[in-house]
């Protein structure tokens, strides 16, 4: 029996196709269902244990909730930061619908806060309907006997809480979940060597925007994202495993084309719900 790691979607919080938005991307999803894609969500499953667990609740909980207890029964959510596509899922854990009971929420005391503090979220507390557990950044948690966690502080725009990213490790194996920050250089100033340094084998990362020229009507210095290319060249021909993640509607990596083709060529890919990796 194994632990692993599925992408339950990949795409940035507003889905696609994205509601009023009739871009290439976005109206080809509309005419194809297989085209539509879910909002960025890590399962975790510990096969020995018979538990898995949830990073990030997104609109699209119902969907993931159901792919990853098709494989065991759920038993805790972790949370990255107050952004509209990694939280909102948890309103499904109240008496409206689920009615769960203490399922333990994992979040950092800022986002704990948050969540406290303000009302639908608060009830989800006050009524029993989970338990919040907090997890101080650098702090490594065991969920079961062969999966432990560790949230990591990342630059983002935190107007409501702080940012994460997840380490995950196994026995064998340690994968980084990081769906959104700022900049790279903003968190480490080689981002290579300390990927290595923590002994990550894999790593799902923010590539939201390909390049600048995607929302001319934006001004991206008020969104801030790594681009996908730019990632790639400081990652490109490694011994890590990268795929990104957490695809603005926009993004030209949605579809086969000379930008998804140059990715692959530095030995990067994008994921694709579904993806599962064996820890």
């Amino acid at each position: 029996m194994s632990v692993s790691a599925i992408l339950l979607g990949v795409a940035q919080d507003g889905g696609l196709p994205q509601p009023g938005c009739h871009c290439p991307n976005c109206a080809a999803a509309r005419a194809n269902p297989a085209l539509r894609q879910r909002v960025v969500s890590l399962g975790l499953v510990d096969e020995a244990a018979g538990r898995a667990w949830l990073i990030d609740a997104t609109p699209d909980f119902p969907a993931q909730y159901d792919a990853l207890t098709a494989r065991a029964p759920l038993a805790g959510v972790l949370l990255t930061h107050a952004h509209m596509g990694h939280y909102p899922g948890l309103l499904w854990l109240g008496p409206e619908a689920m009615n769960a009971r203490g399922l333990p929420l994992y979040a950092t005391p800022r986002m704990a806060a948050f969540l406290r503090a303000h009302a639908p979220w608060s009830g989800l507390a006050a009524g029993g309907h989970v338990t919040l557990v907090e997890i101080a950044p650098g702090q490594e948690v065991a969920l079961s006997p062969r999966l432990r966690v560790t949230p990591v502080a990342v630059p983002h725009r935190d107007e409501y809480s702080d940012t994460v990213a997840w380490l995950v490790r196994s026995p064998s194996r340690t994968l980084f979940y990081c769906p959104d920050i700022d900049h790279w250089r903003a968190f480490q100033p080689d981002l290579r060597a300390w990927l290595q340094r923590v002994g990550v084998d894999i790593a799902l990362l923010d590539a939201t925007f390909f390049s600048p020229d995607e929302l001319p009507g934006r001004d991206l210095t008020q969104i801030p994202h790594p681009l996908a290319r730019d990632t790639a060249s400081l990652l490109a021909d490694g011994d890590i495993e990268v795929a990104f993640i957490h695809l603005n509607h926009t993004n030209p990596l949605w579809r086969p084309g000379p930008e998804r083709a140059w990715i692959e060529a530095q030995g990067l890919r994008v994921g694709a719900q579904g993806d599962v990796w064996r820890l």
